[in-house]
C-alpha cells in the first residue's frame, strides 16, 4: 500500500474540529481515488464510526448504519427506522449523556441522497434542533459538484451548518518521488504529465518496472483498470457522460476556443455554458486568458484539459480506441511517441507556473498566465506581475538538457517591446529548462529538481 501522503494541513483543521465538545458537521469531497477515504481512515479513532453508503435503497441503508451503530450503541439497530429523522433523533438521544461526541463519517453521501432527496434537509433539523448534540458528523464523497453544493450553495439545506468544507485537491508532483522509488526531478515531470496528482494512479504505478509498461497494462490494455476511468469520474457528477466526453474531445483534438466547439457539436455556445462550467469547477478544464487581459471581458478564452491524466487519455487513447481493443497497444505506443513528447513539454510549462510563486520566495505575486499575439503567432510561455504592479515577472520554459539560451534571450527581449510589458520599473526574467544550465540575460533559472522540490 502506498505511504499517506501529506494531507498535513486537512487532518489539523479536521483533528481540530473533533476536538470541540459539541457535535460538528464536517464535509470532505473531491475527485474519486484522490485519497478522502484514506484521510478519514487516517483519522479514525476509537470514537470514529465509518460508514460507506452504497446505491441500495434507503431502507436497507438505514438498517445498514444502524447495525454499524451497534457496535457503540448496544441495541441501536433493535428499533426499526422508517425514516432518516427517526434513526438520527434515536442516535442524539443514545450519546445525549455521553462524556465527548462519537464521530460518525459518511462516506459517499451522494448516495444516499440518490435514495433519499430529503436527506440534506433532515440532516439540518438535526443539527438545528439539537445544538448541544454529542455527534460529530463527517460527510464525504465523491460527486464534487453535489457536495461542493451541499455546504456550500446559500439555498442547498446544509448552507452554513458546516465547520469545515474540505476540498480534497490531486497531491502536488513532489509529492510522487515518496511514491514511486528512485524519480528524479525530470522522471517526476514524465511521470506527472500521465498520472498527474491523484495517489491512487501513483499507487497503481508502482506495481511496474516503468512508466512505459504501467501505460500500456493500466490505460493501453481493454483490461486495464484505467481503460475506462474517465466514463466513472464523469457517472459521479452527471447521469449521461456524452456531453462532458465530447466536449474533452473536442478540446483534445484541437478545439479550443467556445466557437470551435459549439460549431463541431452543432449546438448554439450558449447550450455548452453550463457543462464548459461544470468541468471548469470539476477542474478538469481551465480557460486561458492572455497576460494583460480580463478574464471576465476577454474575448480570447483558450480552452485545456487541465487535468493530466485526461489530457493524456483523450489525446493519446480516445482517438486510438479501436486499434486498443483490437490488442495493437505496442504499435500505438510507437505511433504516439511525438504527441506524447509535445504533451510533456506543454505540461512542464503548467508545472512552472505552478512553482513561479513559490520559486520567488517571498515577492507576492498575481498567479503566471501565457501571453500570444494571434497574428504573429508570437508566444510567451508565462508573465506576471508583483502585487504592488511595479515589477514584472516573465519566463520561458524548455524541456531541454541544452536549450538555445542566446536564441531564447533574442526572443524574449522582441516580445518585450509589445505595449502589454510596458511601464515596469523591474523586468525578471527565468529560464526553465529540464536540466541546470547557465543562462546569461536571464535573472533567475530553475531547473526540474528545483521545481519539483518546490511544489509540496
Amino acid at each position: 500500500m502506498l505511504p499517506f501522503l501529506n494531507r498535513t494541513e486537512e487532518k489539523v483543521l479536521i483533528s481540530n474540529a473533533l476536538q470541540k465538545a459539541e457535535g460538528q458537521l464536517i464535509v470532505v469531497y473531491g475527485r474519486r481515488r484522490c485519497g478522502k477515504s484514506r484521510l478519514l481512515r487516517e483519522l479514525a479513532g476509537d470514537r470514529m464510526l465509518y460508514f460507506p453508503a452504497d446505491q441500495r435503497e434507503a431502507t436497507l441503508q438505514r438498517a445498514a448504519l444502524a447495525g454499524m451503530l451497534d457496535t457503540k450503541l448496544p441495541g441501536f439497530s433493535d428499533v426499526h427506522y422508517p425514516d432518516w429523522e427517526a434513526l438520527f433523533t434515536n442516535l442524539h438521544y443514545r450519546t445525549a449523556s455521553a462524556d465527548a461526541p462519537i464521530v460518525l463519517c459518511i462516506d459517499e453521501f451522494p448516495y444516499l441522497v440518490g435514495a433519499d432527496a430529503a436527506l440534506p434537509s433532515i440532516i439540518q433539523g438535526f443539527i438545528d434542533k439539537f445544538p448541544a448534540r454529542k455527534v460529530h458528523l463527517i460527510l464525504a464523497g465523491s460527486a464534487q459538484h453535489m457536495m461542493g453544493g451541499l455546504a456550500l450553495d446559500p439555498t442547498a439545506p446544509l448552507y452554513g451548518r458546516a465547520r469545515e468544507v474540505l476540498r480534497i485537491r490531486p497531491l502536488a508532483p513532489y509529492w510522487l518521488q515518496e511514491a514511486v522509488e528512485g524519480l528524479s526531478g525530470a522522471a517526476v515531470v514524465e511521470e506527472y504529465a500521465v498520472w498527474g496528482g491523484v495517489p491512487r494512479y501513483w499507487e497503481l504505478r508502482a506495481d511496474f518496472p516503468d512508466l512505459a509498461s504501467a501505460i500500456k497494462s493500466l490505460v493501453f490494455s481493454p483490461f486495464g483498470i484505467l481503460y475506462e476511468e474517465p466514463t466513472r469520474l464523469f457517472q459521479d457528477e452527471t447521469r449521461s457522460a456524452t456531453q462532458l466526453f465530447s466536449i474533452l474531445s473536442l478540446i483534445a483534438g484541437g478545439c479550443h476556443r467556445l466557437s470551435e466547439i459549439a460549431a463541431r457539436l452543432e449546438k448554439p455556445a450558449t447550450q455548452l455554458s453550463r457543462p464548459l462550467a461544470l468541468l471548469q469547477d470539476l477542474q478538469y478544464v481551465s480557460r486561458d486568458i492572455p497576460f494583460g487581459e480580463s478574464e471576465k471581458t476577454s474575448k480570447r478564452g483558450f480552452y485545456k484539459i487541465a487535468d493530466p491524466f485526461l489530457n493524456f487519455y483523450f489525446q493519446v487513447v480516445v482517438p486510438y480506441r479501436s486499434a486498443l481493443e483490437s490488442g495493437q497497444g505496442e504499435q500505438i505506443w510507437r505511433l504516439t511517441e511525438p504527441l506524447r513528447i509535445r504533451m510533456l513539454a506543454d505540461i512542464w510549462e503548467r508545472i512552472c507556473r505552478q512553482a513561479l510563486p513559490k520559486l520567488l520566495g517571498d515577492m507576492l505575486i498575481l498567479p503566471p498566465q501565457r501571453w500570444w499575439q494571434k497574428d504573429t503567432g508570437t508566444e510567451l510561455d508565462m508573465a506576471t506581475t508583483a502585487y504592488d504592479r511595479k515589477t514584472l515577472v516573465v519566463g520561458e520554459v524548455k524541456w531541454s538538457d541544452t536549450p538555445d539560451v542566446p536564441r531564447i534571450s533574442a526572443k524574449l527581449d522582441r516580445i518585450l517591446t509589445q505595449p502589454a510589458f510596458q511601464g515596469y520599473p523591474q523586468v525578471i526574467r527565468v529560464l526553465f529548462s529540464k536540466s541546470a544550465v547557465t543562462a546569461p540575460g536571464f535573472d533567475l533559472c530553475f531547473s526540474a529538481e528545483d521545481v519539483v522540490s518546490s511544489l509540496k
